[in-house]
């Protein structure tokens, strides 16, 4: 366990398991059939009506580039960053065999009370993330929790622009999050920023059998392109795209489309794969009793409120300004700050 220099705090795990990466290979292959990220939760939100789930990233994508800075179409950019993703755990439900061991894993959960100075680890979710050559990971923050509020009842957005607000920082849960990589790759390393965005970005190269462990809800971050300096090629990838193995370890990997149309072929050696744990870091158990009691919530009207109440201090709107998709795209341009 080795602690890497920063404002933000980041402990690297190597190795992860001391029977090595097997293990999590094989789990990802029984696992099945992965869909894309943006096929996964949708919430009807009169903020965010029209809005996209991470609508703060997509938007810096589109103007950035991404990491590369690339000139390209927004179909392109869209299939750049439509990777896969598949929930392994969540909660007490473990939602295929293995996962037991990633999931309670005693070097993540010490390495997440290094990440917050806290002492009760609960862990919360474990989900994998599959890339296909072409595809990278747009710079973000993770979406945040909240007492009485989480990506279940509110859009991943506005939870990111509670948490970068500033203003609801009593009822967050600090979530501390581990990055495990299962094999070796000279692509698709991970960019953070651990000093902050205004700071030089830090790169990491994926190894098999190691981790790093820190506040992603806090610290901006990203995946560079999988794929060589040369390429240009273009994922066949779209929203309702499926990625799945046609055996166990060693066979090759398919792209379909939903009318299960194959489009692309894959060895596992060609794909970026990486499973992410996720745990609430608590000072004592009263405050994590808190949390399993509901107590002190918040409520969705009372955040919309104070939002509005501090953008209309800040003379960016007024008071009575419409509770509609513009003000949610004020709400991300007022506080969401990302690299520069």
């Amino acid at each position: 366990m080795t602690t890497l220099a920063g404002s933000h705090t980041v402990v690297a795990l190597d190795p992860l398991f001391d029977d090595g990466p097997e293990a999590m290979v094989e789990l990802a292959h029984r696992y099945g059939t992965y869909r894309t990220y943006g096929s996964h939760e949708k919430i009807d939100h009169p903020l965010g009506r029209g809005l996209q789930q991470r609508h703060d990233s997509i938007l810096y994508f589109l103007r950035t580039g991404g990491l590369r800075a690339t000139t390209e179409p927004a179909h392109v950019l869209a299939a750049r960053t439509a990777y896969f993703r598949q929930e392994f755990a969540y909660g007490t439900t473990e939602h295929i065999a293995g996962i037991g061991s990633f999931l309670h894993s005693e070097r993540l959960a010490d390495a997440a009370r290094q990440v917050h100075d806290r002492a009760v680890v609960e862990p919360a979710i474990a989900y994998a993330n599959l890339m296909v050559p072409g595809q990278e990971l747009a710079v973000h923050t993770d979406v945040p929790e909240f007492r009485g509020a989480d990506r279940k009842r509110l859009p991943q957005w506005l939870l990111v622009v509670m948490h970068h607000s500033g203003l609801f920082e009593r009822w967050r849960l600090p979530i501390a999050t581990g990055i495990a990589w299962f094999h070796d790759s000279d692509h698709g390393a991970l960019a953070f920023w651990p000093d902050g965005p205004s700071q030089p970005v830090a790169h990491h190269r994926i190894r098999a059998n190691t981790a790093l462990v820190l506040d992603t809800d806090t610290v901006f971050h990203g995946v560079d392109r999988v794929t060589s300096d040369e390429a240009t090629v273009v994922p066949p990838v779209t929203p309702d795209s499926t990625l799945a193995p046609v055996g166990g370890v060693g066979d090759p990997w398919v792209l379909h489309t939903s009318d299960g149309t194959e489009t692309a072929r894959y060895d596992w050696d060609e794909l970026r794969f990486s499973v992410s744990w996720k745990a609430y870091v608590f000072a004592d158990e009263a405050e994590r009793d808190a949390w399993r009691d509901g107590t002190d919530d918040l409520d969705e009207d009372a955040i919309v409120d104070r939002l509005v109440a501090d953008v209309a201090e800040r003379g960016v709107a007024a008071p009575d300004v419409p509770r509609d998709p513009d003000l949610g795209l004020l709400l991300i341009d007022t506080y969401v700050r990302f690299p520069d």
